[in-house]
């Protein structure tokens, strides 16, 4: 494979391809006709000498091929455009961009009211997107440029990817401030069983981290309410009689009575992660130094 004689404007649009997993989106993405997608593809496929694409149901399917050098190609242009667009030094206070973050609807009450506040001090033309990626896909989508950070659990196998712990969460249990047992000086594991319980998850089936801490101790606790976020639980809980073992940074935010656990639970760590090739962005780079200094 001779990849010196490749045309190297090709690879935008292999990455635009690979991102949208379809041949008309691409286009608008790049901004030229389908037309010259399907050519720019065509000869890419002469060159490569692989189809790189097969047509599927559910779009355009990337070959072993494309998998495996896309890691590469995508860190490669990202390093293009921030040596393009960052050669003067980033000035916070003029600053016009948008700030793409995932991360699910717990760290957005931790992180987004603290961030939008500081944001409005000293970047005011800095706006801010957050939404929710799967974790399954957090690696291709930071690649791609398509997000600028991520908030989640730490990701020991993307190679791809740098991460800074934010913040260690322990878990209390969380009930309403006039419940019967409010007045408890600290609650048994007989009394947390003996409760009805909300668990949180985006699934619709299985256990979550407590749950698997009680089945190693033979235990299991009574699930009254299941729900997917986070922020409408505790509002639950204040009104019923219900449990909720919730990291203390979100129970904290809520006038209620929180007691520590009766049991060992794994702490929850959140991580700030983003792709290395961003890692000499000045806009980039001052943006997550301002998340990172939210949990000091």
């Amino acid at each position: 494979m001779q990849l010196q004689q490749i045309d190297m404007n090709l690879f935008p649009v292999l990455d635009a391809i690979y991102t949208t997993r379809n041949l008309t989106r691409a286009a608008e993405r790049l901004h030229i006709t389908q037309p010259a997608v399907s050519n720019a593809l065509a000869r890419l496929r002469r060159a490569l000498n692989d189809q790189l694409f097969t047509r599927t149901p559910n779009g355009m399917s990337p070959t072993p091929l494309t998998e495996s050098i896309m890691p590469r190609v995508q860190q490669a242009l990202a390093l293009l455009d921030s040596s393009v667009t960052e050669q003067h030094q980033f000035e916070p206070a003029t600053a016009q961009k948008t700030l793409r973050l995932s991360m699910n609807d717990m760290a957005e009450t931790l992180v987004l009211p603290p961030l939008l506040e500081h944001l409005q001090r000293v970047a005011p033309g800095v706006s801010v997107e957050s939404y929710y990626v799967p974790r399954e896909q957090l690696v291709r989508e930071l690649a791609a440029n398509n997000l600028d950070f991520a908030l989640d659990i730490p990701m020991v196998s993307a190679t791809q990817l740098n991460q800074q712990r934010l913040v260690a969460d322990r878990y209390q249990c969380m009930l309403r401030p006039d419940h019967p047992l409010a007045g408890e000086a600290s609650l048994t594991l007989e009394q947390y069983l003996a409760l009805e319980h909300i668990h949180v998850s985006s699934r619709r089936s299985g256990p979550g981290i407590t749950d698997i801490a009680l089945n190693k101790l033979g235990r299991r606790r009574k699930i009254k309410l299941r729900v997917q976020h986070y922020r409408v639980a505790p509002l639950v809980v204040l009104k019923t009689d219900l449990a909720l073992t919730v990291p203390i940074s979100l129970a904290r935010q809520y006038p209620a009575r929180c007691f520590e656990l009766p049991f060992q639970i794994p702490q929850m760590d959140w991580h700030l992660l983003w792709h290395r090739s961003q890692d000499e962005d000045g806009a980039h780079r001052w943006l997550r130094e301002q998340v990172i200094a939210l949990f000091r």
